[in-house]
């Protein structure tokens, strides 16, 4: 009892107060050094294959011979069809498809976003297993041109020869369906959609045709990549792009199972998001960890496979790279032997991991393990917010005339008072503060307002034509850095109004990016540390203080990150409009949450954390 009573006399000390920065400052550092310590062994785990059925690299594979010249008589086919219309092509395609005995169909699509419209017919064909009852397929596509705009010759006729060659099996338990989409990403999404739609999909943004034949569930997709043109090229290691929308992942057994079979059963090398220099040192599975947080932060589509993740169907894509002495055969043997694994599958892939994140080929990190660093820094937001909220429920003591102290020593010590609690008695600090009541309604006014206003942003640049978005950055930059000032000059608010305003947004971000860490933990982890300026904002007395510290929140404000997005893109032929058309083809036709996570979420709470800053300055001083 004795030392529950000194506890809660310590609640009324105003030590307590200075303590949430630095408790803050520690979330955050720790959080850090947390995904630091990821690529070592005691973090990590060695992959594994958790589901027995699928026995990778287990059947002999028979993909070669005269199928070799059956993939180069239609590699020079598709070559013919590089100048042709898309009609044509699409005929050519689908001829050759019904000779192999598929079902053939196409599907038109088109989407309208930045101004742009984006169209294009997927040509598609379906082999019914001889085994099956037409409730479970499977998918082999290839995009007629690569996420790079570069045409797939080889992947489109690889993708044909298979088909052909999977026609003369009687060994299938599912179906087979083989899509040939114009491009990597739309073609694929609006396949996807429209299989999981009853009727054509007609939208202000979208216009996707039903699909005239259908199949089963669909239990796994493999896209091929292998840009060559006719006269073939051989390839030293297969890159395994497994990253779908919004961060989404496939089940970890697909991707290891296709890691068995090409290293295990082909000797081929596996690498990920193009590092094919992998040594397994401790850079190299960091490097893979940051690529990894980038690609899954954005959330973009990285190829075909991308497109299915949103319907709990596990895809990858198989990508050649680099220079070497494996061939098309190697590959059609590799996709053949991951296609009959998925074949043996008695139900959907469901035992492995579905959220990890992977520092090679062979090792990876269980959410478990990763999933606390975003949590630290969401946490740093909840101190600060909670700090804040008692700081807005405390005023000073009215002064009193002092008495002359006698002593010099004395006089330097802080105010003292006994509190007694039973038989105990606690000697501490006398608050120098009493506590007074909340007003609510200006405070959760203001953020609501500032959260509506949110949308504006939002909207223009995911709805305006391209040209124009540039110059709507430009204007969105200077009016978002003149807002936390002109709010803090206009409105009556105090200085305990304005740590409330704080708590609430503060504690609204928290929230926010701590249930977004479960479903992307990279998004939520990125933005969280971006924003981290937020948690260590407050109300400045004097001018020159305010400046400061709206300085370093202008450096690190959403305007100020997309325009160096953008420059780190300015190398890759894609400047600032470049860059926000695709943010904006990415919010309406890929259905991409990273545009509403800057603009809602975090440009809200910088708002905030601005007007917060400025208060001082502006504000009264009661």
């Amino acid at each position: 009892m004795g030392l529950s009573a000194r506890l809660l006399t310590l609640r009324r000390s105003p030590v307590l107060l200075k303590l949430p920065p630095y408790l803050s400052a520690a979330c955050i550092v720790v959080g850090v050094v947390w995904l630091l310590l990821l690529p070592l062994n005691e973090y990590s785990r060695q992959t594994y294959v958790s589901e027995n059925a699928i026995l990778p690299g287990q059947v002999h594979t028979y993909f070669g011979g005269s199928e070799h010249n059956v993939f180069r008589a239609f590699r020079q086919e598709a070559y013919d069809q590089k100048d042709a219309s898309e009609g044509h092509r699409n005929a050519v395609l689908g001829r050759i498809m019904r000779e192999s005995g598929l079902k053939v169909a196409e599907q038109p699509y088109s989407y309208y976003a930045a101004g742009e419209e984006i169209a294009g017919t997927n040509v598609y064909g379906i082999l019914q297993g001889p085994r099956a009852d037409a409730t479970e397929a499977m998918i082999i596509m290839a995009g007629w041109k690569n996420f790079e705009g570069l045409v797939n010759y080889s992947g489109v006729a690889l993708v044909l020869t298979l088909a052909r060659y999977f026609s003369r099996w009687s060994i299938w338990s599912k179906d087979i369906i083989v899509i040939i989409s114009p491009e990597s990403t739309y073609g694929p999404i609006a396949w996807v959609d429209a299989y999981h739609s009853t009727s054509p999909i007609v939208t202000a943004t979208q216009n996707i045709s039903a699909l005239p034949i259908k199949s089963g569930a669909l239990q796994a997709a493999v896209a091929i990549d292998y840009p060559v043109g006719p006269w073939g090229h051989r390839f030293d290691k297969i890159d395994i792009q497994y990253d779908g929308l919004n961060g989404a992942l496939p089940n970890l057994d697909l991707l290891n199972t296709a890691v068995s079979v090409a290293s295990g059963q082909m000797n081929i090398g596996c690498s990920l998001h193009g590092i094919s220099g992998h040594k397994d040192s401790y850079n190299d599975r960091l490097r893979t960890i940051a690529a990894g947080l980038a690609t899954q932060s954005l959330g973009h589509a990285t190829g075909p496979h991308s497109a299915f993740m949103p319907y709990h169907i596990d895809a990858i894509t198989l990508k050649t790279v680099g220079d070497g002495w494996h061939d098309e055969m190697s590959l059609g043997r590799v996709t053949e032997s991951l296609i009959r694994s998925v074949n043996n599958l008695l139900e959907h892939l469901h035992q492995s991991f579905f959220f990890y994140i992977l520092l090679n080929a062979n090792r990876f990190v269980s959410i478990g393990n990763y999933l606390p660093a975003a949590m630290l820094i969401a946490g740093s937001f909840t101190i600060s917010a909670l700090a804040l909220w008692v700081q807005s429920g405390r005023a000073p003591l009215p002064e009193k005339t002092p008495a002359q102290p006698t002593d010099e020593k004395a006089s330097a010590l802080p105010p003292m008072e006994l509190v007694k609690a039973g038989p105990d008695a606690a000697l501490v600090p006398k608050p120098a503060l009493q506590s007074v009541d909340r007003h609510l309604f200006l405070p959760a006014l203001t953020l609501l307002s500032i959260h509506l206003a949110s949308f504006i942003p939002l909207y223009l640049l995911t709805h305006l034509p391209r040209s124009f978005l540039p110059p709507t950055l430009h204007a969105l930059t200077a009016l978002s850095l003149l807002l936390p000032p002109t709010l803090s000059h206009l409105l009556p608010a105090n200085t305990r109004d304005l740590q409330t305003l704080q708590s609430l947004s503060l504690l609204l971000l928290s929230a926010t990016l701590s249930t977004l860490a479960t479903l992307n933990f990279s998004l939520a982890f990125l933005a969280g540390l971006l924003a981290s300026p937020l948690a260590f904002v407050r109300p400045c007395r004097s001018l020159p203080a305010a400046v400061l510290s709206y300085a370093v929140l202008a450096a690190l404000s959403p305007m100020s990150v997309t325009y160096g997005f953008a420059a780190w893109y300015w190398g890759r032929g894609m400047g600032l409009e470049g860059v926000l058309a695709e943010f904006a083809r990415g919010w309406e036709a890929q259905g991409v949450w990273t545009m509403g996570v800057v603009w809602c979420v975090w440009w809200p709470a910088w708002v905030g954390g601005g007007v917060g800053v400025w208060g001082g300055v502006f504000g009264k001083r009661t």
